[in-house]
């Protein structure tokens, strides 16, 4: 996996296969059910800001907000596209003080019957 030179002394922060059932799709089969859906996030935040001396929880970024916003994003209702929901996390996520960067993706697993899912994949840094 290439890493970026300014990822170099930054921790990664990740939560892999997040499953979320909800309404999403832009074709009219789509509309008014559920999918399911795969999140994929990583973000990274400088190790000058997210090594713990003492072990303590309050000395890190603790990934713990990233759930909840999700959810809050799902529950505003039906979303069309795939690349509106995962441009909808990247901010969630963008908006803590301390992440420099982050990578989305999500996965509709029922699109193809002969593909195990289909998704989008977003990267970016936080504006300097």
């Amino acid at each position: 996996m290439y890493l970026h030179p300014k990822l170099a002394d930054c921790r990664r922060i990740f939560i892999k296969n997040f499953r979320l059932d909800m309404e999403i799709g832009a074709y009219t089969h789509e509309k008014n059910k559920f999918q399911h859906v795969l999140v994929n996030i990583e973000f990274w935040v400088p190790l000058a800001l997210n090594t713990p001396k003492n072990d303590e929880l309050e000395e890190i970024v603790n990934h713990d907000f990233v759930r909840p916003g999700i959810q809050a994003i799902v529950a505003r209702g039906h979303i069309n596209l795939q690349e509106t929901l995962c441009d909808a996390i990247v901010d969630l996520i963008l908006q803590h003080p301390l992440v420099v960067a982050t990578r989305v993706s999500t996965e509709k697993r029922e699109v193809y019957p002969d593909c195990e899912s289909a998704g989008v994949e977003v990267f970016r840094f936080k504006p300097e």
